[in-house]
């Protein structure tokens, strides 16, 4: 149940994302599919590629990939943006939830597999920004995941939680996946970053000024 339910809503929201992001460059009817698809399944096809399962498990998902199309087909059709201001926010939003839903998804797999913690980060990772990556790509623009908020280390804090067992059950899950888009959340509001190279170099300026 868990794992279904988390497919679910990560597979909505990720969709969700990817046809805003569509919307917002303009693209045609068969732009909003692609990036839709992509982004709530390139994730799950990275992540088995790199742990070496077999790949045709991602395509035994009709029901999601059913969910996925009428998503971003009532996404496409429907005016929402007539009654729903700050496209970016909402974007950011759902873009949380299918992080937080697939890195905790992600790192069930990997326990399940019975792989060990540093592949549980991994599957982590990549289920929960995969998808992002490659609509990025296509989209132009340069990964999220690379340049901007805190972003994938949510995902590996996630990991960490269910690799050393300190969440194991339903409501664990969703207070954790709760914790992540709250998180995540806030990275966007207040503009949290991971230090860049050139943060670096600039306060060992300011120290040596200092000294």
């Amino acid at each position: 149940m868990t794992w279904e339910i988390l497919n679910v809503i990560g597979t909505m929201a990720f969709a969700i994302s990817g046809a805003i992001v569509a919307l917002e460059e303009r693209y045609d009817l068969f732009g909003v599919y692609l990036l839709g698809f992509t982004t709530a399944f390139g994730g799950g096809l990275i992540r088995h590629v790199v742990l070496g399962l077999p790949v045709s498990e991602v395509w035994n998902q009709s029901m999601l990939f059913l969910i996925a199309f009428i998503t971003l087909t009532l996404l496409f059709f429907i005016p929402f943006h007539w009654f729903l201001t700050g496209w970016a926010k909402w974007g950011a939003f759902f873009d949380s939830i299918g992080l937080s839903s697939f890195a905790v998804q992600g790192a069930l797999f990997a326990v399940a597999a019975g792989y060990p913690l540093p592949a549980i980060i991994v599957g982590s990772v990549i289920t929960g920004t995969g998808g992002g990556m490659v609509r990025d790509v296509l989209a132009g623009r340069k990964p999220l995941v690379l340049h901007k908020e805190i972003y994938a280390m949510w995902a590996v804090l996630g990991a960490i939680v269910i690799g050393v067992g300190l969440a194991d059950e339903m409501m664990e899950y969703m207070i954790l996946l709760s914790l992540i888009i709250t998180l995540r959340m806030l990275s966007v509001m207040y503009d949290w970053r991971l230090p860049s190279r050139s943060d670096w170099l600039n306060f060992l300026r300011r120290m040596g000024r200092s000294s």
